[in-house]
């Protein structure tokens, strides 16, 4: 079976979504297929406190209200999963395990996931004490402890930037060494907030319901030692930083990348015309839900303009 459309978008996350409801409301017959369903990782995040106008929602409901708007407007969402792609004709086409499609210009909003420690309890605390994401949760370990997992530049400087608000903050790095760069080195080694501990592994995150304890494992002795939240805080936070996974595999050489995330221009274009890339699995320096709505406007409104002069 086949079906055509005007724009199809790849991934039903903020910049997808976004991307839908602008591109529809400006006429065009949207398609958005997502393999799983609408969300991304704003799905799994309990508050989303600094998205402006909605400092009290959800994810779920920021995203419910998302779908509502893209349905409004009139483009559908689809649970698909994308097989191939081929980009090289004029009209593009997706194809997927039912359905082929073919666009006049296609959207890649596929995200990308923290790496995770993998480890037992992590996947049943998230959002319950584990996050991946500093910028959107420090706030809510405001004078409590918290543990940053990972060596390198950004768990250096996201957990510069949690000691704004916790009381402590413990780097676990696998290795005997940190790898962050110098500079950044030397200005988290003078936070007093702080802590360190080397060739150390997390072996398990305990809690009913919320984080309330975390084994960690010496790598030279192999001891495990757990360590509890303080009584009069319940709990406390971790926070992985040990990169991510760019869900760009669907376009290895088809769509330039640079470590696995697509390349763009301002305006969200590829190296292949009449295709963009938006939100958190093209090249950017902040991840966010405010600059993934912001990516998908942008390539949305790049669309019309290509498709209006083109077909």
């Amino acid at each position: 079976m086949t079906k055509a459309c005007d724009v199809l978008i790849i991934g039903a996350g903020p910049a997808g979504l976004t991307a839908a409801i602008y591109a529809a409301r400006a006429k065009l017959n949207t398609v958005v297929l997502d393999k799983t369903g609408p969300g991304g990782q704003i799905a799994l995040t309990g508050e989303v406190a600094n998205y402006p106008g909605s400092p009290d929602d959800t994810g779920p409901k920021l995203i419910e209200k998302m779908v509502q708007q893209v349905h409004q407007f009139g483009a559908s969402i689809e649970l698909e999963t994308v097989v191939s792609v081929d980009f090289n004709e004029p009209i593009k086409k997706v194809v997927c395990k039912e359905v082929t499609y073919h666009a006049k210009a296609v959207i890649v909003a596929t995200g990308a996931n923290p790496r995770k420690i993998n480890c037992p309890g992590e996947d049943a605390l998230i959002g319950r004490g584990v996050s991946y994401c500093a910028t959107c949760d420090a706030e809510f370990f405001t004078d409590l402890e918290v543990f940053v997992v990972g060596g390198g530049d950004s768990a250096l400087e996201e957990g510069m930037f949690l000691t704004k608000f916790a009381k402590k903050v413990t780097v676990v790095q696998l290795l005997d060494h940190l790898t962050a760069a110098k500079s950044i080195q030397e200005k988290a080694l003078k936070n007093d907030k702080m802590h360190y501990m080397l060739s150390t592994v997390v072996d398990e995150i305990k809690g009913d319901g919320i984080v309330e304890s975390i084994v960690l494992k010496d790598m030279k002795t192999n001891e495990r030692t757990e360590y509890f939240a303080d009584p009069d805080d319940g709990t406390f936070g971790i926070f992985p930083f040990i990169g991510y996974i760019p869900s760009s595999s669907l376009f290895e050489g088809i769509l330039d990348m640079e470590d696995g995330y697509i390349k763009t221009d301002a305006q969200m274009r590829t190296n292949i015309e009449g295709v963009y890339t938006v939100g958190d699995v093209r090249v950017k320096t902040l991840r966010q839900v405010v600059t993934a709505t912001g990516d998908g406007a942008i390539a949305a409104v790049e669309a019309e303009k290509y498709i209006e002069n083109k077909f």
